[in-house]
């Protein structure tokens, strides 16, 4: 049985990337599955190299694959931002409320509304190695929030195709199209390649007799 370690502690995330990768064999698990391990400080400066820091510490601590993401909003008029700050772009312990009231703001006057949601995963094992996904979906800011479901800055994200925010669609119809949803369709089609190349690259741990 194959085991892979979500370097997350994020229900939400966790249950969309348990959604879209049920596989036979497989076990995907998260943070909340251990015991108690040390902060990974995400000072990376891009989506990637967070990605990366992430899936690698964790895979390295636990001595099992493990696969992270590392995504955000992305709005033109703000110059990318807030980018890899999204998840804490009104502080380290913002709310989702509170990250999106300061989005709001900073937009307030401001024409251009586009913006794109961007998602890097990597899959790491612990001998650094890594396999690197991507994903991006391109959108509009609204001014106001529409819909219940979602999370984050779903509810002001507005989707043209569908028209309607991500926070007014199912979770099925919004990993269809999402960044995230994206870069795990890729990981879902390649799935069988990727348990090949853990298997290659995972460190055969020697068995030591225990001399009590």
């Amino acid at each position: 049985m194959n085991i892979i370690i979500l370097a997350t502690r994020n229900k939400n995330k966790t249950r969309e990337i348990k959604q879209l990768l049920k596989m036979k064999d497989v076990v995907i698990k998260d943070l909340d599955d251990f015991g108690p391990i040390p902060e990974i400080e995400e000072d990376g400066t891009s989506f990637d190299e967070n990605a990366y820091k992430k899936a690698s510490f964790v895979s390295r601590i636990l001595g099992y694959p493990a696969m992270a993401d590392d995504s955000g909003l992305v709005v033109e008029a703000l110059n990318g931002e807030p980018g890899i700050y999204s998840a804490r772009y009104a502080g380290e312990n913002a709310t989702d409320k509170e990250n999106c009231e300061k989005l709001i703001k900073k937009l307030k006057g401001k024409k251009n509304r586009k913006a794109a949601f961007e998602c890097v995963i990597s899959i790491a094992v612990p001998t650094g190695a890594a396999l690197t996904y991507e994903g991006r979906c391109e959108g509009v800011i609204l001014e106001e929030p529409a819909g219940e479901n979602g999370f984050g800055y779903d509810p002001f994200f507005y989707y043209p195709e569908f028209k309607k925010t991500f926070a007014e669609v199912s979770m099925e119809e919004k990993s269809m199209v999402s960044h995230r949803g994206k870069a795990l369709i890729e990981i879902r089609d390649e799935f069988d390649k990727i348990l090949q190349w853990i298997d290659i690259n995972m460190p055969i741990f020697e068995k030591a007799e225990c001399k009590l």
